[in-house]
């Protein structure tokens, strides 16, 4: 009789605490085990840059599974959500001083304990990014990953045609030069003026020194992506969870 291609190799490693992968994968949101078990037999998904087998356990909590390519997080209790985080709210989790803090946008609505990555100042908005998953986050906020933060801001105008240049040759800022990627005029209104630009170091208040610096203080700021992650229509003072695709492209843009 012929051997059945989909059956499972003796080889197949084994972890502690460990459980089949389509198991792991379909828990995953990947979808149903039939399907899951049909991308393993297409060599389709690795497991700590090996090709899966069928058969194969794993222990989802420590594997590192890729399906085409692209890193899923198969442990259920790590959690990834964006939070539009209101003007007038600090950037930590409680405050000792009584003020909105982040906590007060999550309430009970997720039971791990998760932690906010970098920081936007009390008078700005947009994206904030909060996590319990410890190394993605140091990742994401130490200077040699790059991640590019992209900011909406309303200036003081008119802006000349050659403040993007500027911008993005360099300017000297009390603690070093500092300078941005990217940047537009997005709209302009009288004396003010909308501007977008993106930049991907995090010095303290950096973007509001940056213009204020080129002599077009910032009244407003909102940061609208960190990376791949878009802050879209959330609303303000709503989170929401990041998809599978939204937090394997973080792990690619960390180079994981």
């Amino acid at each position: 009789m012929p051997r059945d291609d989909r059956s499972p190799k003796p080889d197949a490693p084994v972890y502690e605490g460990a459980e089949r992968l389509q198991k792991v994968l379909a828990a995953a949101g990947v979808g149903s085990r039939r399907a899951c078990e049909d991308l393993i037999f297409r060599r389709r998904v690795t497991v700590n840059g090996r090709v899966a087998q069928l058969g194969d356990k794993v222990d989802p909590a420590t594997a590192v599974i890729h399906v085409d390519g692209e890193r899923l997080v198969a442990d259920v209790r790590l959690v990834y959500l964006a939070l539009n985080k209101p003007r007038g709210v600090v950037s930590t989790m409680a405050d000792e001083k009584g003020r909105t803090a982040l906590a007060d946008f999550i309430g009970n609505r997720v039971e791990q304990r998760v932690y906010h990555v970098g920081r936007l100042d009390a008078d700005s908005e947009g994206l904030l990014l909060l996590t319990n998953d410890g190394t993605l986050a140091h990742k994401m906020m130490h200077p040699s990953y790059g991640l590019t933060k992209t900011y909406l801001c309303e200036v003081a105008g008119p802006i000349p045609r050659n403040l993007g240049k500027r911008l993005m040759t360099g300017v000297e800022l009390e603690d070093g030069p500092a300078k941005v990627d990217s940047f537009r005029v997005v709209d302009t209104l009288g004396r003010t003026a909308q501007v977008e630009l993106s930049l991907h170091e995090g010095r303290k208040h950096i973007v509001r020194r940056l213009l204020d610096e080129v002599g077009h203080p910032v009244s407003r700021l909102v940061r609208t992506s960190i990376g791949p992650i878009r802050l879209g229509d959330l609303r303000p003072g709503r989170t929401r969870r990041l998809t599978n695709a939204e937090v394997a492209a973080l792990f690619h843009a960390v180079g994981d």
